[in-house]
This record gives structure tokens, C-alpha cells and sequence, in this order.
């Protein structure tokens, strides 16, 4: 039987269990930290669909033996169940109802909705990428594969996630030439976007099935060096997803590959099915990863290894257990990456994705397993909440630690809704947009950038929520340096985008800069998903302008916020670190950790990547509060690309002092800047930079 990513794979021969070596000292990464290394990627298959979606393959592809029936007991493919409390649309099955009576529906992938929900998710749990499954596009899913390309772009970029092609060659006869039309002509303006995943520089493209031993993929060594060095020549940065035993040549692996795989610029070996218990994973790390990671370090390849959920179906999981020691394992090994298998694949069931939480929750008689399998509750995140610590791990946000931080949640009702702006980077549109001034500008983190309407009045903008909230109160925002102005507003909600329902009447708002420019309205709280401004007048120009809406669900604010730290909770990058101590300290908003670069080699950088383009006037740097004092010789600069940086404030000695909180505030000429950098040449305690908190204001 050919052994495909689509079919879980027969688990190794471990023989006995080696014992646990002591953890291995970190790796030198072959590579700075990217889009790819130092980072979470996760593998998204994005390859369900419905009748009715509107995919061109059409029937319910992947959820269906018979894609042309619907999915029942008898007629199925899929081994776990989707939460499906985040989706407004679904689309009903022949399975029986849920254990609690509900209709058993299912999602489409094909829905824009979807795939918004589920790189939602991934920004709210800080899933760093996401590498888009694409199967042989020359047959008749390739339509339905291209749409799902540009859909999975579109979230993206609304998100600030990243993305990256990942080729599967299984089944796929003239991969060899076709591999190269397909990017050349199709998938490399995908890299266009701001969203794609960059590495050194490069694109990244993935090639999946190497060198695996088994009919459905028959190519010669010679062939696949031909892809690999031509993507190589096309500018890529290539990731290898290779069999398991890649450097040994034996089980999963064909002999005679070991030059295709260290011809790649970064080998991620499968791992999916190979064990299901924890002695099994560290047989594996002992064992194999150890050995595999010695290995590219000795040839400047950097190593991305799979980290597992465990098959949900087959009792794998232990309530997060097996996912963690995989996480823990590979991060103590020094691993350049995390790949996670899968996102969404809940056809194997190991996805992360929000999952059915109890019997109540999947369809009844189906025998399918919810996270409660063996007997913990666990919330439909539990599995995303988990990888948010794998990021923060691999990060030095947290401290290395074999010991899951994170616990599944106890009790069965469903998850709290968020607090904070609901608003914040979803989906915008407009009934009108003048020139660059977009919709996108007014959910962004920047005050600074707007959205304006072109034509007469009336005109309106909206916000897709990405789910129904109560809608409490809201927050218009204008530049902080525009004239006073009154706009005459509407605001209204809906669960469709299609009828709509009045939050708050027509009334005249004053935008006044001596307040800062902001409004805040009190809503009926009533439910919505989308929220909609309707102006009819404005005071100050002939068209509608909005800098920032702000939605919340909760009770504050009362007034309207202050402004937020524009580098909180974003990517952060360094020339160097020592031990854990990582950039992503100084943006987590925890004055206690902190970066810390290489020593006695100054001069060192820490750079914040604010996701977007925004005005910045103002920096306040920090320190853990109970260090000594120290001066520190410190230059701030910003850029719009991350390669070309502009001076904000020249090098000067900054003093940290514990009686002024080990804080300090760096003022400038507020300009437009997406990457954020702090330069360090000097440091009076200590040889090396050291930041603990990089925060960046408008003004």
C-alpha cells in the first residue's frame, strides 16, 4: 500500500526504550531567525468542501469516501469531529444528530469564513506560519487548490500570519517538469504578498515525499536533485519533508538519497504514526533526533522536526501529555524550527484545530472520540493553548520545562468570549475607498493610518467580527493630529452581513484632537457579528473617515482606551541571544524577562516587526525592575522593509536606574515605521545588550 500523508503510517520498531540523555546543548542555527526558523509552523490541508460552496471539484471532498454522497456512519473518511461553535456557516450531513440532539453538520474549507476563522485562531494563539498543503494541481482538484492559494493568502495578510506552498509529490507521475510549471506560472506571485514566508531573504517553498520508500513516489535520486537545485535557482529557500530514517537510508527511506536530502536548506522529517506513547517519543529522540540534528549542524542545514498532537482516534493524546513531550523533546534537542502535523487534519486525527469536547459534541452511535477520550475534560483549544506555549518555549519566552504549563480546562461550559478589541486586524470592508486610504487602515494597530470613503455621502465601512459577540461598547478613532471635526454616525449589527439591526441611532460625534481624537459609544449589547458605521455627514471633508474602530464585548472601556503598545505580543527578531534569553522577551509585556545578546561583541540589535506600517513617535525601553543601575549606549532606528533602516533617535547613554523603575523614554519625531530597532554599543554592567521591554506609542 503506498504510504501517504492521507493514511496514518505504521509505527516503527523501537526495540527497547534508550535511556533519556541529559538535555543536548543548544544548536547553532545554520540560519538567523525568520519566517521559518524560530518560529511554529503548522501544516494546513484546507481541503474539506461541500455541496453548495461553490468549490469547482464539488461533493464533499475529504469528508467522503463517496464525495458524491454525504458523509454518514458509513460513508466517511474522518476520524475526529470539529467544534464548530466559531463558523456562521455549516452545512448538514447524513450522520445522525449529536449526543445532544443538534443536527451533525460540517464545515467547507472553501469558505472564505472558514479559512478566516481558522487563521483567526492561529493569530490568537500565536501560530507563527502556516504551510499550505497543495497535492498534484494538473488533475481535478487544481482548481479548487488555486482558489484555495489565494483565499489562504487573503487571511493572511488580514491576520499577520505568514504562509508558505508545500508541494506533496505523492501519486504525482511527471512531478519533475510539472513541479516547475506549476510555480513558475502559478504559485510564485504568491510570494508577492507581504504575508509569504521569507527565509535569508528567500521565498519558501516546501517539496513533501523525497527519497520515501514506498510505490507512490518513484523518483530517482537524480530527479529530485533537478527540483530541488532548480528551486534554488528560482530564489527559494527549500524545505525537505522527508521519511523519518532520511539519514540512515533504511525502513521509510530509499538508500542512495543521502545528497538530495542534505540538498536542502532545511530537512523536516515525518513523524505522524511512527509511535503513540511517550517512551516511543523519547526512543525517537535518543535515538534518532539527536543523531539527525548533529547532522545539519555539521552542514549549515537547518532542522525543522514534526511535533505531534497524537492521533485522537487511537488514544494517543494522555490530555496533552503526548503533544508536549514531542514540543519538549525537540525544543531541549535545539531544534532551528517547529513543524506541527497537523492544523486541520481530521482525517487522521491529529489535528489542533478546535476539536469536539464531549459525546454531546459528535454524532451519536459514531464511535468517534472527543478530547475526554480518557476521562480529563479539555476545552475545544486545549490543543492551540498548548501550542502557544510551544512558541513561547521555543522563543525563551518561557523557561524550558518537560512539565505541560498548560491544563486542560475543567467544567463543560464553553469558553469565555474574548475580552479586548474584537475589531483588532479582522476582516474590513467599505462601501468606497479613496485611493491607499483602506479599509484594513481603520482595524490595524496604527491611529496613524485611515480609511476614507471617495464619492458623496452617505458611505459606510464595516468590520466582520470573524464570530457573534455582544456587542457593548465601541471606539472611533481619527489621527491624533487632525482638526477638530463632527461626523454624523450610525452604528449597526448582524449575524449575516446582509440584514442589519441598530446598535446606536444616528448621532453627531465630535472628533476633537484635544481629546485625543477618540469616541466612545455605548451599544445595546445586542449579538453581531458584523458591525457596521453608516455616515451621513462629516464636518471636516466630504467623505467618511475612520482611523481605528475598536469593538468590545465586555463592559469597558467607559472611556475610550489609551493607546496600546504597538510592539506588544508582535515578532521579534535579534543579531544574537544568549541561552534563552530571547528577543521575544521584550515584547511579551513581562518586565521580569528579558533579551540578552551574544557577549563582548557589540555592537547588537533587537528589532520588533509591528505587523504594519505605523506612526511612532515614542519608545519606552525597560529592564527587569530589580536590576542595579546601568547605562546603556542604545540608538533607535525603523524601516519599512527590514533591510533599509532610517535613524529615529541617534546613539546615546541611556540610564536605567532602579528608582525610575529600570525604565526609560526615548521621544522623536514621530514618523511611519513597521520594524522597530534598538542598536546597543555599549552597556556599563554588563558586556552585551539587554532589553527586557521594547514598547512603541504613536506619540
Amino acid at each position: 500500500m503506498t504510504v501517504t500523508r492521507r493514511t496514518l503510517l505504521s509505527s516503527a520498531a523501537l526495540g527497547p526504550v534508550a535511556a533519556l540523555l541529559p538535555s543536548a546543548a543548544p544548536a547553532q542555527a545554520a540560519s538567523p531567525a525568520g519566517d521559518v526558523v524560530g518560529k511554529v509552523s503548522v501544516g494546513y490541508q484546507g481541503w474539506f468542501s461541500c455541496p453548495g460552496d461553490g468549490a469547482p471539484i464539488g461533493g464533499w471532498w475529504h469528508w467522503s469516501r463517496d464525495r458524491f454522497q454525504p458523509p454518514s456512519l458509513s460513508n466517511t473518511t474522518i476520524v475526529s469531529w470539529p467544534d464548530l461553535r466559531d463558523f456562521t456557516r455549516t452545512y448538514p450531513t447524513a450522520y445522525p444528530n449529536l449526543g445532544n440532539g443538534q443536527p451533525a453538520a460540517l464545515f467547507s474549507s472553501y469558505d472564505q469564513q472558514t479559512v478566516d476563522t481558522h487563521f483567526n485562531w492561529m493569530q490568537s494563539y500565536g501560530i507563527d506560519t502556516a504551510a499550505l498543503q497543495r497535492f498534484n494541481p494538473f488533475g481535478d482538484e487544481g482548481p479548487t487548490r488555486d482558489a484555495m492559494a489565494q483565499k489562504v493568502r487573503g487571511a493572511a495578510e488580514r491576520t499577520g500570519r505568514k504562509f508558505y506552498i508545500m508541494y506533496d509529490v505523492t501519486g504525482w507521475t511527471n512531478m519533475q517538469a510539472e513541479l516547475k510549471t506549476d510555480w513558475a506560472g502559478k504559485m510564485s506571485a504568491h510570494t508577492a504578498s507581504s504575508a509569504y514566508a521569507k527565509q535569508n531573504g528567500k521565498p519558501v517553498v516546501c517539496i513533501w515525499g523525497f527519497g520515501f520508500n514506498d510505490d507512490g513516489r518513484p523518483f530517482t535520486p537524480a530527479q529530485c536533485l533537478d527540483v530541488i537545485n532548480w528551486f534554488k535557482a528560482q530564489g527559494c529557500y527549500v524545505i525537505g519533508g522527508v521519511p523519518t530514517y532520511w539519514r540512515e537510508g533504511k525502513n521509510d527511506s530509499r538508500t542512495g538519497f543521502l545528497d538530495v536530502y542534505h540538498a536542502f536548506n532545511m530537512l523536516s522529517p515525518w513523524m505522524v504514526g511512527r509511535t503513540g506513547d511517550l517512551a516511543g517519543l523519547d526512543w525517537f529522540y535518543a535515538n534518532v533526533n539527536v543523531a539527525d540534528q548533529a547532522d545539519c549542524n555539521a552542514r549549515g542545514i537547518d532542522y525543522q522536526p514534526c511535533v505531534l498532537p497524537g492521533d485522537l482516534s487511537s488514544g494517543h493524546r494522555r490530555h496533552g501529555d503526548f503533544y508536549w513531550r514531542s514540543i519538549y523533546n525537540m525544543v531541549r534537542l535545539g531544534a532551528q524550527g517547529l513543524y506541527v502535523s497537523m492544523f486541520d487534519e481530521f482525517n487522521e486525527g491529529n489535528q489542533i484545530a478546535k476539536t469536539a469536547e464531549t459525546a454531546a459534541s459528535v454524532p451519536a452511535g459514531s464511535g468517534i472520540r472527543a478530547l475526554d477520550e480518557d476521562g480529563t475534560f479539555c476545552s475545544a483549544d486545549y490543543y492551540l493553548r498548548i501550542t502557544t506555549d510551544a512558541g513561547k518555549m521555543l522563543k525563551g519566552q518561557i523557561a524550558l520545562t518537560s512539565v505541560r504549563p498548560t491544563q486542560p480546562t475543567t467544567g463543560t461550559t464553553p469558553p469565555p468570549q474574548p475580552t479586548g478589541d474584537l475589531a483588532a486586524g479582522k476582516a474590513a470592508s467599505a462601501s468606497s475607498v479613496n485611493g491607499a486610504y483602506a479599509a484594513a487602515n481603520a482595524v490595524d494597530a496604527s491611529a496613524g493610518t485611515y480609511w476614507e470613503s471617495s464619492g458623496a455621502l452617505p458611505q459606510w465601512f464595516q468590520v466582520d467580527l470573524g464570530g457573534a459577540y455582544a456587542a457593548k461598547s465601541l471606539v472611533m478613532r481619527l489621527p491624533a493630529g487632525w482638526e477638530r471635526r463632527t461626523q454624523t454616525i450610525t452604528v449597526q449589527g448582524s449575524s449575516d452581513g446582509s440584514s442589519f439591526s441598530t446598535l446606536a441611532g444616528a448621532a453627531g460625534y465630535v472628533f476633537d484632537p484635544g481629546s485625543g481624537n477618540a469616541v466612545t459609544v455605548a451599544l445595546s449589547g445586542a449579538t453581531a457579528r458584523y458591525v457596521r458605521l453608516s455616515f451621513a455627514a462629516n464636518t471636516g471633508w466630504p467623505a467618511a473617515q475612520l482611523a481605528q474602530m475598536q469593538v468590545y464585548g465586555d463592559d469597558s472601556p467607559t472611556t475610550p482606551p489609551p493607546v496600546t503598545d504597538l510592539a506588544r505580543g508582535r515578532t521579534a527578531t535579534a543579531s544574537s541571544q544568549v541561552q534563552a534569553y530571547g528577543p521575544g522577551n521584550v515584547a511579551d509585556g513581562d518586565a521580569g524577562t528579558y533579551w540578552e545578546s551574544a557577549n563582548n561583541a557589540f555592537p547588537q540589535w533587537v528589532q520588533v516587526d509591528l505587523g504594519a506600517a505605523a506612526t511612532v513617535g515614542r519608545v519606552v525601553l525597560k529592564l527587569p525592575p530589580s536590576w542595579g543601575a546601568r547605562t546603556q549606549t542604545l540608538a533607535i532606528s525603523g524601516s519599512a522593509n527590514g533591510s533599509a533602516f532610517t535613524t529615529l533617535s541617534g546613539a546615546a547613554g541611556r540610564a536605567f536606574s532602579p528608582g525610575s523603575g529600570n525604565t526609560v523614554t526615548i521621544s522623536f519625531a514621530a514618523a511611519s515605521t513597521r520594524y522597530l530597532r534598538v542598536t546597543a554599543t555599549g552597556n556599563s554592567a554588563w558586556p552585551a545588550g539587554q532589553l527586557s521591554g521594547l514598547e512603541a506609542y504613536p506619540g
